[in-house]
């Protein structure tokens, strides 16, 4: 029921498109754009249409006016039939969120109108003239639900059905849970709720969802036909609610609930939303379709006020948010078009830098040092491609026309024609500073210089340069033609017009940009510094290693700190561990135990041994054989009370790894590093694979409480030492009761804003 996309992780899908003009909704209200019409033709069908620009979502006001209208044509003695459908080539693509945001800050649940009774069940799918749904372009969420429950559906090619609800915490609250399987069975039925999985007309018209679909020009004709012929008893009059042959036996049916419910507490552990919708289907089943109705309308608005609903609807919003940033849109610049860019470092990091950027038309000149590393990079970016032909996303002749967008150099020759340079070599500042010198002087006077570094100060790394406007940070996540963040560093002198420039290239290569101040790690980096670092606190303090990974996996994050380190590699973990010590020495603590794992031999996935045993085809396994060189971190550093491990509930490992993680995300609010909290939320949902339903870590902080992250770190402070001491912005918000959430005061060094 609602207008939003499918997918969590594909920022640019519909999403975007639905609510990137939600700001100007009230505007649109007064204008009077939001309405519900009604014409009567001389043959006797009114013609509901639904107008919401730009995707026509079901505003409130919209809801009224469908209940008005259907009242109406039902009433008057020259209607025989009626068609829904939407202006401007779109049905709908469902609820208004915004009401959601208004529910959660109010707590207000009685903002959220009773649609499913009143408006589909009572008005239209009893309506005693048949109501055939017109569909074309989108029909989403409550969009679908309203065509689910006309009596007809007949639609456009290539138009988009789903019920994608579960992707914001509740479930479809318009009847979607009752009449969906009724049409389609019920296997498909729970794969498109409980994956959010949309399908086409095409595929909705063999699986019995859609009539009959016809060429857009012809919808309007076809439909009207199709509603007069129900009236005069030539075609099926069909209630789908009450439907029961798709359905299969009650054990057949029960068997795919079983399964399903095995299948999501594997998958979505932690979100209630799977298990409530596949209740209300069983409800349905068991007891009937409007039975199934009234418990789908009280569940859903129980889950409207859940957490997990609050968490994902915020990080959808604040996902919105970040393509405003002060100084830099709303100046008027218009972004120039980057049609060519320069990657240089053909590693990891560049490799999926330069696969991203041609995925999506944009031409790359992959430079490195020798033949040997330049051919490797090529051929990683061409593995990269071919993945996705072999997953089925990228067609074989769009694989051939994408590689050809890469072209590998050994010099600066092509660098005269390029837009941009991203330069994506080892972290080492005095090779860094001597590539941006050459750039400098290899490259047009328009082109943009980025650096993808994780770490290292930006001003340092332009320092022998005199083009410091054009300096700027472009900051990927591995893997980064998969990662959707990309994190853009400015700094003092950082022109608005690269910004902007890099926001676009960002959006063109599917990332959602976060723009932040220049510092040590920046944004992410900064504030999850200490998530590694609690963890080998407590590991010293005698927790067992791999139930502390077993317990944050448990609270949604992919994998734990151990698993982590091993998959990045202890070479990387030893050098952050070395810039964060350098540049917070008062809140750094030093553990051994990456260095001594190194003298044992190990180097995590790198060579198959760490913290876990990895080995070709299986997955990684505890390695006892790690115990002894722990047992020895925990004697050199000496920091169990009484020599004695502490005692900890799962609970506490969780608070002591992310509340440190929390405390330093409040020194980057209060630095202004970011320009709002919910960027930082943002950027710690797509970069650090945060749990999107607990809704970032500063809303996640918010909802923990405040006043407790502050007494749990000034108690444990007390204890362990300076590592766990509150930062100064966080003991004032807990003493004044102050959000961490909320703005900031705004200073003129504020870093994300210059």
């Amino acid at each position: 029921m609602l207008a939003k996309q499918f997918q969590w992780s594909a920022p640019s899908s519909l999403l975007s498109f639905v609510t990137e003009r939600a700001s100007l909704r009230s505007n649109r209200l007064s204008m009077g754009e939001v309405k519900v019409t009604l014409e009567v033709g001389s043959d006797g069908v009114a013609v509901i249409t639904i107008s919401n620009p730009p995707v026509n979502a079901l505003a409130v006001p919209i809801i009224l006016g469908l209940k008005e209208k259907f009242t109406e044509a039902s009433r008057r003695d020259d209607v025989k039939a009626i068609v829904l459908t939407g202006k401007g080539r779109r049905f709908s693509a469902g609820f208004d969120i915004n009401v959601f945001e208004k529910v959660h800050k109010t707590g207000n649940i009685s903002l959220m109108p009773d649609v499913s009774v009143d408006l589909v069940v009572d008005t239209i799918e009893d309506c005693k003239k048949p109501v055939v749904a017109a569909v074309e372009g989108l029909a989403l969420g409550g969009g679908l639900e309203l065509a689910l429950g006309s009596h007809a559906r007949i639609a456009a090619p290539r138009t988009q059905l789903g019920l994608p609800e579960l992707t914001l915490g509740v479930i479809p609250g318009f009847g979607g849970t009752q009449r969906l399987p009724r049409l389609v069975g019920l296997s498909k039925a729970v794969e498109m709720m409980l994956l959010s999985k949309p399908i086409m007309s095409e595929e909705g018209k063999k699986l019995g969802l859609i009539d009959a679909v016809v060429a857009s020009e012809e919808l309007l004709k076809v439909s009207r036909q199709w509603a007069l012929d129900i009236a005069n008893r030539r075609k099926p009059w069909l209630r789908s609610l009450y439907r029961t042959d798709k359905l299969g036996s009650l054990s057949e049916a029960r068997d795919i609930i079983k399964i399903a419910r095995q299948q999501a507490r594997k998958t979505a552990p932690n979100m209630p939303q799977h298990q409530v919708c596949l209740d209300v289907l069983e409800e349905g089943i068991v007891h009937g379709g409007y039975s199934g109705v009234l418990k789908e309308a009280k569940l859903f608005k129980e889950l409207v006020l859940s957490d997990t609903s609050k968490g994902l609807v915020h990080v959808f919003f604040a996902q919105r948010a970040t393509s405003k940033v002060p100084n830099v849109t709303d100046l008027g610049l218009k972004p120039r078009h980057v049609k060519k860019v320069a990657v240089i470092g053909g590693g990891l990091m560049g490799s999926g830098i330069a696969t991203a950027l041609i995925l999506n038309n944009i031409y790359v000149v992959l430079k490195e040092v020798n033949s040997e590393y330049l051919l490797k990079g090529i051929r990683t970016i061409e593995a990269n491609v071919r993945g996705l032909v072999t997953k089925g996303k990228l067609t074989q002749d769009k694989a051939e026309k994408t590689l050809s967008m890469v072209k590998g150099v050994l010099d600066y020759a092509d660098f005269k024609e390029v837009d941009m340079v991203i330069e994506a070599v080892i972290e080492s500042l005095p090779l860094k500073q001597k590539i941006f010198s050459e750039i400098e002087k290899a490259c047009p006077a328009h082109c943009i210089l980025a650096t993808n570094t994780s770490t290292i100060d930006l001003n340092l790394v332009g320092e022998k340069t005199s083009s410091q406007d054009r300096i700027v940070g472009a900051h990927f996540f591995s893997p980064a033609h998969v990662m959707p963040l990309l994190e853009i560093v400015r700094t003092e002198k950082t022109s608005a017009q690269v910004i902007l420039d890099l926001m676009t290239v960002g959006k063109t290569i599917k990332k959602v940009p976060v723009v932040v101040g220049n510092c040590t790690g920046f944004a992410v980096n900064r504030t999850f510094f200490p998530y590694t670092q609690g963890a080998h606190v407590l590991v010293n303090l005698g927790v067992d290693v791999f139930r502390i990974d077993r317990v944050i996996s448990s609270f949604g994050l992919p994998m734990g700190p151990f698993q982590l380190q091993d998959l990045a590699g202890y070479g990387v973990a030893l050098a952050v561990a070395k810039e964060f010590a350098n540049a917070f020495p008062d809140r750094t603590v030093t553990s051994p135990l990456v260095e001594l794992l190194v003298k044992s031999g190990r180097n995590g996935k790198n060579n198959g041994k760490g913290y876990y045993i990895y080995e070709k085809g299986s997955k990684p396994k505890p390695d006892s054989s790690v115990l002894p060189v722990i047992e020895e971190s925990r004697r050199l550093t000496n920091i169990m009370p009484g020599g004695k491990p502490i005692s900890v509930t799962d609970k506490e490992i969780v608070e002591m790894i992310l509340f440190p993680v929390v405390n330093e995300a409040c020194r980057v609010l209060d630095e202004g590093v970011v320009v709002q909290a919910s960027d930082l939320d943002v950027a710690s949902v797509l970069g650090m694979s945060f749990p999107s339903y607990r809704g970032g870590i500063v809303f996640w902080a918010d909802t923990v409480g405040h006043n407790h992250v502050y007494t749990s770190l000034k108690k444990w402070s007390e204890l362990y030492g300076s590592f766990f001491k509150p930062s100064r912005f966080l003991e004032e918000r807990a003493r004044r009761g102050i959000p961490l959430s909320a703005p900031a005061t705004s200073s003129p060094s504020s870093k994300s804003r210059l």
